[in-house]
């Protein structure tokens, strides 16, 4: 591994680091905040967060604000990048498939299989590495924009007992059912859309074997809303199955950052709540 910056921010250090993914296939980067218990060795939880369509690591550490509410409950703010990456791996002109549209995850398809493994990177080999080489403790949450919802939910739907509460800005919860979702699921996976299932919230919330506390917060003005992110749907799995769901929709809010970083001290707080953490300042 390399640390290829490091910044003082909110009292602790933001960092971005790069090294070599086995899983992925290449050289990767991912954005950590270490809040100042973590600097000085103390274990800290881990928040995840995964990006939407485009996004690389930098995104989030630079628009969200997210350190100083990180810092404020004392965790860990660890912020992958959304794709394999580099010559040799596989890509496509259009933005939302290939290098930076990765959906979170594991390819079967050629060209996609020898890379895209981005549900394996997120959940378990960069989990390990962070485990590894900061001074992170075993309580995980994590939460996501967009595509980067959808990778959020499924992450933590595909692996009980693994994190301790999940949130989402504006998430493509259903895939199976949505432009963005099928052109992605068909190019990664193929055409057998029982297959699809295993990657889609909507469907995963129907055979959850837990429940974890899950914050969804949808903008109201979101160009995206009405055919690509569908939020309904998720709140009607969620109703059928008794899973517990707190779905905000908000009023003249986009698909932006500006949104996220209207309502991020909540979903910080959303999970400090589950990891059993009180504000340290």
């Amino acid at each position: 591994m390399e640390r290829v910056e490091l910044h003082a921010c909110a009292g602790g250090r933001q960092e971005v680091w790069k090294h070599r993914s086995d899983v992925l296939n290449c050289e990767m980067k991912f954005g950590i905040f270490l809040p100042e218990a973590a600097t000085r060795g103390e274990p800290c939880p881990v928040v995840y967060w995964l990006s939407g369509l485009t996004c690389t690591e930098q995104n989030f550490i630079t628009k969200a604000g997210a350190q100083a509410h990180a810092a404020r409950h004392g965790v860990i703010v660890v912020a992958p990048d959304t794709s394999p990456r580099g010559e040799g791996v596989a890509d496509d002109p259009a933005y939302d498939l290939g290098q930076g549209a990765g959906f979170y995850v594991n390819a079967t398809q050629a060209p996609w299989a020898a890379h895209y493994r981005m549900q394996d990177y997120v959940a378990h080999e960069l989990p390990a590495l962070v485990e590894k080489h900061f001074a992170a403790n075993s309580q995980r949450s994590i939460m996501g924009h967009s595509m980067g919802g959808h990778g959020a939910l499924i992450t933590a739907l595909r692996h009980p007992g693994r994190y301790q509460s999940v949130s989402a800005f504006s998430p493509i919860v259903a895939p199976s059912q949505v432009p963005w979702g099928i052109k992605a699921l068909t190019a990664y996976l193929g055409d057998d859309r029982q297959a699809w299932s295993e990657w889609d919230a909507v469907e995963l919330i129907q055979r959850a074997s837990e429940t974890l506390p899950l914050l969804v917060d949808q903008g109201e003005a979101d160009e995206f809303l009405p055919n690509q992110l569908k939020p309904e749907l998720l709140e009607q799995a969620c109703q059928a199955t008794g899973y517990p769901l707190t779905l905000r929709r908000q009023p003249g809010y986009d698909h932006s950052y500006y949104f996220i970083a209207t309502f991020l001290a909540d979903h910080f707080a959303h999970h400090a709540q589950a990891m059993g953490l009180k504000a340290v300042a």
